[in-house]
């Protein structure tokens, strides 16, 4: 059986026009520039990376509006909704014996209130947070280490290009998903090991692993 860690925002939970509509009040509220949906379709295409260079804004101010973005999410975590399909998906990868968990930069208190109120707590052995813009490979790390996981046993779920890096970095499989922020394209040019366009695919996907 596989251990599968799954990236939270953009994933599992379809965040992406409430993180929007955060970062764009957080942005008027210290100055920085805001972004329009023509700007987003561009960010779409760009790496992680490239997505921070082109803010201009530095690594510490951007952990600290992490920081902020987090607690903002907090009061509106029960707006979320599920991305269409997950639900199913990952009832049938728990009824397949796989251990699931989540490794994110978003709070653990912002995520199990969510897995709560879509009643999906249950199917999560791991729920793990990390402070980090380009550091989910240690996160991912500290999880195997700390419950002695053996490394082809695991695979990292992720939608963005750093998820990707961070797989890679670690030495564990890499599935790329196309319907959180990181294009198509741009996912493919990092190489995932599997790139997959809905829910239902990552349990074929992992089923043949297995």
């Amino acid at each position: 059986m596989k251990v599968i860690l799954f990236d939270f925002d953009g994933t599992i939970a379809d965040s992406f026009e409430l993180i929007f509509r955060i970062a764009n009040r957080l942005a008027v509220e210290y100055g920085y520039p805001t972004a329009n949906p023509e700007d987003i379709r561009h960010l779409k295409n760009l790496t992680s990376k490239e997505v921070v260079q082109r803010s201009g804004v530095n690594i510490w101010q951007l952990l600290f509006l992490l920081r902020r973005l987090r607690r903002e999410m907090n009061r509106e975590i029960t707006t979320l909704k599920l991305i269409p399909g997950m639900r199913e998906s990952l009832s049938a990868l728990k009824d397949q014996g796989h251990w699931l968990g989540i490794v994110t930069s978003n709070s653990t208190e912002n995520v199990e209130t969510f897995l709560q109120q879509q009643q999906l707590g249950d199917l999560f052995d791991y729920v793990v947070s990390g402070l980090t813009l380009f550091g989910k490979g240690k996160v991912i790390r500290r999880v195997i280490q700390q419950h002695q996981l053996e490394l082809e046993r695991v695979i990292y779920v992720g939608d963005e290009t750093r998820d990707v890096e961070a797989a890679h970095k670690v030495g564990v499989v890499a599935i790329a998903v196309s319907w959180g922020f990181s294009s198509s394209e741009v996912l493919a040019k990092q190489k995932p090991d599997y790139l997959v366009h809905h829910p239902e695919e990552l349990v074929n996907v992992i089923q043949h692993l297995a």
